[in-house]
């Protein structure tokens, strides 16, 4: 059944309003009629069962004909700080995350990131970043849109692990723990967070302040992974240890 991402706001009562490139879809793309049932999302977790009832110019209005039980959101929060990476890898990044279950992402400037943007340019990506989002959830059958956080320094990131019961920051010096031995003793974790470096890695001083924030360094392996790819590989690792992937 097709599914329709919609504002919060745009419930009213028994009935929704469905606006924006959704009220396009159903009716012009999709060719929908009054009758035809559908299933809206709040994108923050609750799933409804609908009955299209009225299409015009610029809204689809339904009926709302229960409340329907939420299945493919992963019990595990998993949290993505990636380093900025290079031309449209983020928005690689962030499909692909999405796809895999992933609560949400803050890109995050380090000492080695490359990119510079201005005021505009951080505007315009964050726009990108967060339809990319929509448009992945919405592909992956996903009742949650991930959250696409403001782009922030390291130090304003590693303010924020506090609030999880584990935060790992991979690095290709790390040789005492890798990532089998920490997640071998992370069962029933429900909150995980995880840093990814810029294409030049992490610096000895960004993970010795990891360290003092409560951050674990690990290896993941003899092979040193890209930006784009040790993000998404992790992402689908810790949902398969940790998580709903694999049943």
């Amino acid at each position: 059944m097709a599914r329709f991402f919609v504002n919060p706001k745009d419930f009213f009562d028994n009935q929704v309003v469905i606006s924006g490139t959704e009220a396009n879809h159903i009716s012009r793309v999709l060719r929908m009629k009054p009758g035809q049932k559908i299933t809206v999302s709040d994108g923050c977790g609750k799933d409804f069962l609908a009955e299209i009832i009225e299409i015009n110019k610029d809204c689809v209005k339904a009926e709302i004909i229960v409340k329907t039980t939420t299945v493919n959101e992963p019990l595990l929060d998993v949290v993505l700080f990636q380093s900025l990476p290079k031309f449209d890898k983020m928005d690689i990044v962030i499909q692909k995350t999405t796809e895999l279950g992933i609560k949400a992402i803050y890109p995050v400037i380090t000492e080695r990131t490359v990119v510079k943007l201005n005021e505009k340019k951080i505007h315009e990506r964050q726009k990108r970043w967060s339809r990319i989002a929509r448009e992945a959830a919405k592909q992956s059958n996903r009742s949650c849109i991930p959250k696409v956080g403001q782009v922030m320094d390291f130090k304003s990131a590693l303010n924020m692990i506090n609030e999880f019961s584990l935060t790992i920051i991979p690095w290709e010096e790390e040789k005492r723990h890798n990532l089998k031995q920490i997640l071998r003793n992370s069962a029933g974790i429900k909150k995980i967070s995880f840093f990814i470096g810029p294409e030049g890695g992490f610096t000895q001083n960004e993970v010795d302040l990891a360290m003092k924030k409560g951050a674990q360094p690990v290896s993941l392996g003899p092979r040193i992974l890209r930006t784009e790819t040790a993000g998404i590989a992790l992402s689908a690792i810790l949902m398969y240890e940790l998580g709903d992937i694999g049943g």
